[in-house]
């Protein structure tokens, strides 16, 4: 029975731990910056899969990949963490973890178009369904309805939007980027090493963010964050469950189940968020 569904069962892990990377990253954002948290995390990360590689592969090199793995996992990279994770972490610096986990439910359906029109994957009707149910809930949860005058005598409700507009698209644009991360991973990793095509994708992630603080001229931030323990060691933390397990947790389960299913599973992050965060946020 498990082993035929090795791919769900991956994708609730990968869930599990970036629940656990919400929480402290949105700590480490709130210290210092998204720009700061999002390089340190994945420099971090880049340490340990080179010493894990050198341990389990007996290389830090990853001299064995193809130019189709290096160049499509690269695309992964920039797209999944650069593009998607900067407006992610962006948007904790405005809305909470939870709600930033929210409009990152929107990345199933996203993935699952764009897995159709590049890998040819479908979804059934009832998996449609059930990506129409987590996109009511998600309207459900950041609107509410407020009522205004129209004149002396009549009233009526209208929908309003109850969180920062500019964090929920910041949050909406790392939904994209996870989406297109994760399909393009599915592409380019082909038949190669899981744990090897993910470290491919840390190093240019890592290569991307050095290249923004650059030109965003934020290596004072950097520094400063750097020499705070404890944003280091939330910064840590994150970054063992995120960039590290969770990221080869996610590219392990779409090797063994849709696109479209594994994204869905992964989407449960704001239920599974919810004790934690009334506890360590509250």
């Amino acid at each position: 029975m498990f082993q035929s569904h090795w791919g769900e069962i991956i994708a609730l892990g990968t869930a599990i731990c970036w629940t656990a990377t919400a929480l402290t990253f949105q700590k480490a954002t709130s210290r210092v910056g998204s720009l700061s948290v999002n390089i340190l995390r994945l420099l971090i990360a880049m340490v340990i899969y080179a010493v894990v590689s050198k341990i389990i592969r007996g290389t830090f090199l990853l001299l064995d990949a193809s130019p189709h793995i290096w160049i499509w996992m690269t695309i992964s990279g920039l797209i999944g963490f650069v593009f998607g994770d900067f407006f992610l972490f962006k948007s904790y610096e405005y809305v909470s973890a939870r709600i930033s986990m929210l409009m990152m439910s929107l990345s199933p359906p996203i993935a699952a178009f764009i897995s159709w029109l590049v890998l040819g994957e479908t979804l059934s009707v009832k998996s449609m369904l059930a990506m129409l149910v987590t996109l009511i809930g998600i309207v459900t949860v950041i609107t509410e309805k407020k009522k205004f005058t129209v004149n002396a005598n009549e009233t009526k409700n209208k929908l309003k939007i109850k969180y920062s507009i500019r964090g929920l698209v910041y949050a909406f644009g790392g939904a994209i980027g996870q989406a297109g991360g994760i399909v393009v991973s599915k592409y380019g990793m082909a038949n190669y090493s899981v744990f090897a095509a993910t470290q491919i994708r840390v190093i240019a992630g890592s290569i991307g963010f050095v290249v923004l603080v650059f030109l965003m001229r934020q290596w004072g931030q950097f520094f400063v964050a750097v020499k705070d323990k404890r944003t280091m060691l939330y910064i840590s933390i994150g970054a063992f469950f995120g960039p590290f397990i969770g990221v080869y947790l996610s590219l392990l389960s779409v090797k063994y189940t849709s696109v479209g299913i594994a994204s869905t599973i992964m989407a449960i992050i704001p239920i599974l968020i919810i004790p934690p965060a009334i506890i360590l946020l509250t």
